[in-house]
């Protein structure tokens, strides 16, 4: 069963085609991943699929329901949420407190400061900054990490909200080598023990080989090849995309 569908989606910002008629599906419980050269519009994508702009044409259907149409708060309580290249954390608070306000509450969206925080949510807290490696960092600022590190609260943050499907925007992009091995391995474990499905965005090659089950490649706006990690890898159409061939 697919639980993210696009169809025929294409998005236009003036006279720049940024997509072109992009279909693709994303199976429950799957990871699936998109690559494409800087430009190739995978990003415009992500931003149409959770609801920040209105497709021009196509459909995007979550769980079988037409979403193209909302907007992304009404997104994320269906169970889709992402993340971004530039990590959105607040720099001058902790890790724990950036956890505690990304929780929705039920009438107001965000949780506010003066919110009185359940006991069992501080538990699930603690659980997930564990789970992606900040716990013994968890009272620190979270603008006192580095770069790389920065990308764990805001994974954690995704993770305390529940997602359905997780869209991940170039998870590893500034991360070192050692950073990237243990993502890799939360990432696959988010997908195994938590049942979250993703879709994930990135330019490491070897990253992407590693996670993804199947792998969509676009360029200039266009989808221009999907397949399974081998079958990308040895596309020559990719090869020539990346290479800068026209």
């Amino acid at each position: 069963m697919s639980m993210l569908q696009v169809s025929g989606a294409s998005k236009r910002f003036g006279g720049v085609i940024a997509n072109e008629k992009i279909s693709l599906e994303v199976p429950e419980g799957k990871i699936i991943g998109l690559i494409g050269p800087n430009g190739s519009g995978k990003t415009t994508l992500f931003n149409s699929i959770v609801g920040y702009h209105p497709l021009d044409d196509g459909s995007i259907r979550f769980e079988g329901q037409e979403i193209s149409h909302l907007r992304v708060p009404e997104i994320a309580r269906l169970g889709m949420l992402r993340t971004f290249q530039q990590t959105r954390i607040y720099g001058k608070m902790t890790c724990v407190q950036n956890m505690q306000i990304s929780k929705p509450n039920r009438n107001e969206g965000l949780m506010s400061m003066f919110d009185r925080f359940p006991k069992e949510d501080l538990a699930r807290i603690d659980h997930l900054l564990e789970f992606v490696g900040l716990y013994s960092k968890r009272n620190l600022l979270a603008g006192d990490l580095s770069f790389g590190q920065q990308k764990l609260p805001e994974f954690a943050m995704a993770l305390m909200n529940e997602p359905k499907l997780l869209l991940l925007d170039e998870p590893t992009a500034g991360i070192n080598p050692t950073l990237i091995n243990g993502l890799i391995d939360r990432l696959k474990r988010a997908n195994e023990e938590m049942g979250i499905t993703l879709l994930v965005i990135e330019h490491n090659m070897r990253v992407i080989m590693n996670l993804a089950e199947h792998i969509y490649c676009l360029a200039h706006g266009e989808m221009l090849a999907e397949g399974k990690p081998e079958e990308i890898q040895n596309d020559q159409r990719v090869i020539d995309a990346y290479l800068g061939a026209h």
